[in-house]
């Protein structure tokens, strides 16, 4: 009876881990960064202003700025993007506006991954800053992929995945949120937290974007997980590739002795599964750990010798750092104690070897 309750208990966590290889993916990698290290205007290799006003002379939902591609309204200093709103007469494309800002297209594109950026909000009851990505594909006149020629598909069929949005006049409160052909406009697929310090202190707002779901987070706290049913066009149009915007949109009750605003960032970051490179040995042994669920002690086999020590992180699949250990291998192997102490859930043990990166899933029992 015991022995076929163990038999049981292996095969339900075997069944665990393969739930969670092929749905959960750990995005560790980075393909894609500004740390905003060197000072004056953006950096013109990763950064495209849009600034083309829409048919009509005014952009969507009743904003009343002109968005411009000055360092009155974009620039770097001292490892710092500020992105600007601020009250002034500015005309161009034949209209006057008394507000300017920036709107800001990525110019790298990318399906799947995690989305950091680490920044703090402007303040003011009519401004709207928005941390955000649309699809490549959209046919928005004057954005930048639109211009190189990839707008095929109409909003919000090319998808729109809002990583942070704020309202001046619901001051601690942000907001994540979907448009999809499902739910548009006056979405229902959105969530937030309270951030009391959202305008005085940094704060890291994330994504993590797989094929199954959206996870969208404030300083690793999760407030909301899109994660339909049913995914077809109308309900999940995030298979294909996307890019970033940042922008302060300022709306028509904007407080009129709103002056000037920034967004301030400190760095954009965004990863991708790591490759995970397997060391050739004349034995052809590959890296593997085992066992596999692990209770207390955790075995790598690395596949090859290693003379000096190795440093091993732990990671728990909010991308915390949870465990590190640095040891110099007897031969090709390392055994790692004292797990018994973490909760019982999924890991990632990532090492560097020989210059090339390793990672592995592992669950804790």
């Amino acid at each position: 009876m015991f022995r076929k309750l163990i038999i049981i208990i292996i095969t339900l966590l075997s069944s665990i881990y393969t739930l969670y290889a092929q749905n959960d993916s750990v995005y560790d990698h980075i393909v894609w960064s500004d740390e905003f290290n060197v000072n004056g205007a953006l950096d013109s290799t990763k950064w495209f202003h849009q600034t083309k006003l829409p048919a009509g002379g005014s952009w969507y939902n009743g904003e009343i700025q002109h968005y411009t591609d000055r360092t009155e309204n974009t620039y770097v200093y001292n490892g710092y993007m500020f992105l600007v709103a601020q009250k002034e007469i500015f005309t161009d494309q034949g209209q006057t506006k008394q507000y300017t800002s920036a709107r800001l297209n990525s110019k790298y594109a990318f399906r799947y991954g995690r989305v950091e950026v680490y920044a703090k909000l402007p303040s003011g009851v009519g401004t709207w800053p928005a941390i955000w990505m649309l699809g490549k594909n959209i046919t928005e006149a004057g954005a930048y992929w639109e211009e190189l020629g990839y707008g095929n598909t109409p909003w919000p069929a090319c998808g729109e995945i809002d990583i942070m949005e704020h309202w001046g006049t619901n001051q601690n409160f942000v907001q994540s949120a979907t448009h999809t052909p499902s739910s548009y406009g006056g979405t229902v697929n959105h969530g937030g937290q309270v951030i009391s310090t959202a305008s005085t202190n940094y704060h890291l707002y994330a994504l993590d974007w797989s094929p199954e779901k959206l996870v969208f987070s404030v300083d690793s706290v999760i407030h909301y997980t899109y994660e339909p049913l049913v995914r077809d066009t109308n309900t999940w149009p995030f298979d294909a590739e996307m890019y970033l915007l940042l922008n302060i949109a300022i709306q028509s009750d904007i407080d009129p002795a709103f002056t000037k605003s920034s967004m301030i960032v400190n760095y954009i970051r965004i990863y991708d599964e790591s490759p995970v490179a397997i060391a050739q040995t004349p034995t052809s042994i590959k890296p593997s750990i085992y066992p596999n669920p692990v209770n207390d002690r955790l075995n790598i086999s690395m596949g090859t010798y290693s003379a000096r020590n190795v440093t091993v992180r732990i990671y728990g699949l909010d991308g915390k750092l949870v465990k590190t250990y640095t040891q110099r291998p007897n031969y090709d192997m390392m055994t790692l104690n004292g797990l018994k102490d973490l909760t019982n859930g999924v890991y990632i043990v990532a090492y560097d070897l020989l210059n090339k990166h390793y990672s592995f899933k592992v669950i804790k029992h």
